[in-house]
């Protein structure tokens, strides 16, 4: 959903001005230098990597490098009926105990 891609791109703008102002160990500032990480794009699973536009790749990509950040912000594109607790369950459904990640396609579609 585009929409979705432009509220995650509104909550990471937010946090980038966010960690600008914080400290160092501000959650929206994992590496305490004040930029946020991306996982690369292989990490993605097929149909992400080649169909989805630049946009939400890159919120997939935020999404596995930085779950603690989006865990902190609740889904406001209704999808609570689907068992959505944060943003980053729109993202991805379970970080496996092997470090696997299961993808969820709300925000793909």
């Amino acid at each position: 959903m585009r929409r979705n891609a432009g509220v995650f791109l509104l909550i990471v703008a937010l946090a980038l001005i966010l960690s600008a102002c914080g400290n160092a160990t501000s959650p929206s500032s994992p590496s305490g230098g004040g930029e946020l990480k991306l996982a690369p794009e292989s990490v993605l699973p097929d149909h992400i990597r080649n169909n989805a536009p630049p946009q939400v790749k890159e919120a997939y990509r935020f999404a596995v490098a930085n779950p603690d950040v989006l865990r902190q912000y609740p889904c406001y594109c209704g999808c609570g009926s689907v068992q959505h607790g944060s943003n980053l369950d729109c993202y991805i459904k379970e970080a496996q105990a092997s470090g696997a990640v299961v993808f969820d396609d709300h925000a793909f579609g």
